[in-house]
């Protein structure tokens, strides 16, 4: 991939649901390598932002252009979107992001199950393979979910509000997981929060949402 081609392009794209607009005038590019922290309060547009991304939801209007496939978008959705009372291991959860590349209830290979070992590995969570996902801790789950997202190999990682709902400790070893997967292995990272305290201390790239509008935010100013 050329590094110089952005991974996603929005021109002046509006954002929302069905013929209900949430943001207005979006244009932003991501680009190889990028770590972006998306700051906004609850409701302000984050999601609506990161599913457009995702070809979850159509622009109402502008254009959305992928330099890559959207197979190459791995997602982190908030784990409290997980349906508590569908019991899943570990390791169940983590295969579920070669689902592109395996059927599910599908002979698995071995280069598969290898896989699921090495992102577990790579979270620091292989010693809970076959724990249940829902007595893991908040932090726990954000890395499982991290590892599933990895499955696929991704050439950018989207993240929703990862850090909401877990301690500091926790916080430290994600935030940490991003900042080397994005340095050792030049993974993009764009992730939501309404911290924008945090989003500035980790962050590369700012991106402000709130009232309908988008812009960047760079050494602490609006441009």
């Amino acid at each position: 991939m050329n590094d110089n081609l952005p991974l996603v392009s929005l021109k002046d794209a509006t954002l929302g649901y069905n013929s209900d607009p949430v943001v207005r005038g979006v244009s932003l590019e991501i680009y190889p390598g990028d770590f972006i922290g998306l700051a906004g309060a609850n409701g302000s547009g984050k999601t609506t932002l990161l599913r457009t991304i995702l070809g979850l939801l159509p622009p109402l209007g502008g254009s959305v252009e992928r330099g890559c496939p959207l197979a190459d978008f791995g997602y982190v959705p908030q784990s409290a979107a997980l349906d508590p009372n569908f019991p899943l291991s570990v390791e169940e959860i983590v295969e579920m992001g070669a689902f592109g590349r395996v059927r599910p209830y599908h002979f698995w290979p071995e280069r598969e199950k290898r896989r699921v070992r090495a992102v577990l590995e790579q979270v620091g969570l292989r010693h809970l393979l076959h724990r249940s996902f829902f007595s893991l801790s908040g932090g726990q789950k954000q890395r499982v979910l991290i590892a599933r997202a990895l499955m696929v190999e991704p050439k950018i990682l989207i993240l929703d509000e990862p850090l909401s709902g877990v301690d500091p400790e926790s916080q430290k070893a994600i935030t940490d997981l991003l900042v080397r997967l994005n340095r050792d292995q030049g993974l993009a990272v764009f992730f939501s929060s309404h911290d924008l305290v945090l989003v500035r201390a980790l962050s590369d790239k700012i991106l402000r949402v709130d009232r309908g509008r988008i812009w960047w935010e760079r050494n602490g100013g609006a441009q």
